[in-house]
């Protein structure tokens, strides 16, 4: 089990940049693949990126690839998500999870961060 808390969030304006940070307690960080999730207003929690134990692959969602690149220091327990060219539909709040064995599936009852608020302005 990993505690995540989730950082660096903020308004920015479309077109700009924000990069969250994850982290992560405990010594055996290095271990987990790691994902970021949203959630906007009256919607679904959303896939958005994740990244496997190693840092050697990711896989994005369709709308943010291109845009959003996730990477992790292992060093550091950190998780990060860097966004460029934001958008206004990209405003949600995002959280950090925590799964062993697969970067497809982070259990609802798993280990998930508080989440950090990201809004975008048009």
């Amino acid at each position: 089990q990993v505690q995540l808390v989730e950082s660096g969030g903020g308004l920015v304006q479309a077109g700009g940049s924000l990069r969250l940070s994850c982290a992560a307690s405990g010594r055996t960080f290095s271990s987990y693949d790691m994902g970021w999730f949203r959630q906007a207003p009256g919607k679904e929690r959303e896939f958005v990126a994740a990244i496997n134990w190693s840092g050697g692959s990711t896989r994005y969602a369709a709308s943010v690839k291109g845009r959003f690149t996730i990477s992790r220091d292992n060093a550091k327990n950190t998780v990060y998500l860097q966004m460029n060219s934001l958008k206004p539909e990209d405003t949600a709040v995002y959280y950090c999870a925590a799964a062993q064995g697969s970067t497809y599936y982070f259990p609802p009852s798993g280990d998930w961060g508080q989440g950090t608020q990201v809004t975008v302005s048009s």
